[in-house]
């Protein structure tokens, strides 16, 4: 059923503490195709567990695959929505562990009518729920020159954001771009500095995605409403898989933590530090395996940031 084994799927498990609670209760915000909902459901005994996704193909997917499947409740929302469906549902305060892996999914990159990927034409859409909002390519048709510079810079940290952005604005005065192939080309096309081990769109297309979903903007809320929604001692996973979001994770923590242990040794001569009044607190960084990465090139990127609730109030 699962043809893509998610990214991490062993240390994100590990890092909730499935096994030691498994008749806790459990959030997928990033459902995709299940495969990491599926492996929670496998170690619960009696436990249960609430996945999103706003994605109306992964939401089938939950339906055909998951919906017999004791202890499952599905939301078709965006995870920002997490509160609000915690507090509707009765669970706010009760959740031993919350799940997000971030980006796109494996099905949808490889899916060319989706528009996510330059490696397969298709209609340049990138939205992660098809029915909502604007298109890359409407966005694209009518975004001042200044205003996709500045998407590519910040979100992409593309270099060469302003003669793409040029390039981009003199092409679409003669034909409207509304392919991936054709932006791809587009891009490729400016001259300036570029990494050669990766292909020139690179950088341009997730920025133009990252914006398109709003995805820095949905993540800081999903991440400051974990606050309010896990149980003490309930544990917050989040995997990123570029600088920008993993940059916010580790902000977030760190924002929400008390000091971290002396990892030293002569930690055991310290004296022991008191008790935090921080809601979180930070627990280690993981990063997959190097027989992972070779197996899925997708892997090297990924990083894996964990924290624990404490008793303290948010």
């Amino acid at each position: 059923m699962h043809a893509h084994r998610p990214v991490m799927l062993d240390e994100a498990l590990t890092g909730l503490g499935v096994s030691a609670r498994p008749q806790g209760l459990y959030v997928d915000g990033t459902f995709g195709r299940g495969g990491h909902s599926g492996a929670i459901l496998d170690a619960l005994r009696g436990g249960s567990l609430h996945a999103f996704d706003q994605d109306p193909e992964a939401e089938a997917s939950a339906r055909v695959h998951f919906a017999a499947r004791p202890g499952f409740h599905f939301h078709a929302r965006n995870f920002s929505a997490l509160a609000e469906v915690a507090a509707s549902e009765g669970f706010a305060g009760k959740v031993d562990g919350i799940l997000l892996d971030l980006g796109v999914s494996s099905p949808q990159l490889d899916d060319a009518e989706r528009g996510f990927s330059f490696s397969h034409d298709g209609p340049l859409d990138m939205r992660m729920n098809p029915r909502a909002g604007l298109s890359a390519a409407d966005w694209l048709a009518r975004a001042k020159e200044e205003e996709i510079a500045d998407v590519l810079f910040v979100y992409g940290e593309e270099r060469n954001s302003r003669r793409i952005a040029k390039k981009l604005v003199e092409a679409r005065a003669e034909t409207p771009i509304t392919r991936t192939a054709q932006l791809a080309s587009l891009i490729a096309s400016v001259p300036g500095p570029r990494s050669h081990k990766i292909n020139p769109a690179t950088r341009s297309f997730q920025a133009v995605r990252i914006y398109i979903n709003g995805e820095l903007e949905v993540l800081q809320q999903v991440l400051q409403a974990s606050l309010a929604v896990l149980a003490p001692g309930g544990r917050l996973a989040v995997i990123s898989f570029h600088s920008l979001e993993d940059r916010i994770v580790k902000q977030f923590i760190r924002d929400h933590a008390g000091p971290r242990l002396a990892r030293d040794k002569y930690a055991h001569l310290k004296e022991a530090p008191a008790a935090s009044s921080a809601p979180l607190r930070e627990l280690e960084r993981v990063f997959p395996s190097t027989a992972e990465c070779a197996r899925n090139p997708r892997a090297r990127s990924a990083v894996l940031r964990l924290a624990e609730r404490t008793e303290v109030p948010a």
